[in-house]
């Protein structure tokens, strides 16, 4: 019977070993931190509408058919309430969805680049019944559309 030898691991290999792992994290965690940079915390934060509104720069909108909203008259569960929101605007540079009733109102924020689709389809927590408003931003001017959305089943600590 042969007996293999076997070499252990230096401390000096695993300090180096160790401080590549560190650096790979480091290097691939850094694009976060510049998306948590573009952030509008104040709007996301906002307890009313209105305030989130400003927060993003919309003083005033302006109602508009270009921009379609497609929300459940009824949505049985506020947890997962789907949104459709497809802004025929041809220079949109974002859209925001708002949901009045929520604790913050300020549900989700899309930007977009030249040249893309401005199409959001994804779904959100509303706490009770109320006004779903999509905002969108275009040459420096807000459109929205507005939807009244029934909650059977509360979404937000209900």
């Amino acid at each position: 019977m042969t007996r293999e030898k076997t070499f252990p691991i230096t401390c000096t290999q695993r300090r180096r070993a160790l401080g590549a792992f560190l650096a790979l994290t480091a290097t691939l965690l850094a694009p976060l931190r510049l998306l948590a940079a573009g952030w509008n915390r104040a709007a996301f934060e906002a307890r009313t509408s209105g305030d989130g509104m400003k927060a993003i720069g919309a003083v005033t909108s302006i109602e508009s058919v270009l921009v379609e909203l497609k929300t459940p008259e009824i949505a049985e569960n506020g947890a997962i309430v789907p949104i459709e929101v497809h802004s025929r605007i041809p220079t949109t540079q974002s859209i925001y969805l708002f949901a009045e009733k929520n604790q913050y109102p300020l549900a989700a924020g899309f930007d977009f680049l030249d040249g893309t689709e401005p199409f959001v389809s994804t779904r959100i927590k509303m706490n009770e019944s109320g006004k779903l408003t999509a905002l969108v931003k275009a040459d420096g001017k807000f459109y929205r559309a507005t939807r009244e959305v029934k909650v059977t089943i509360g979404g937000c600590g209900a």
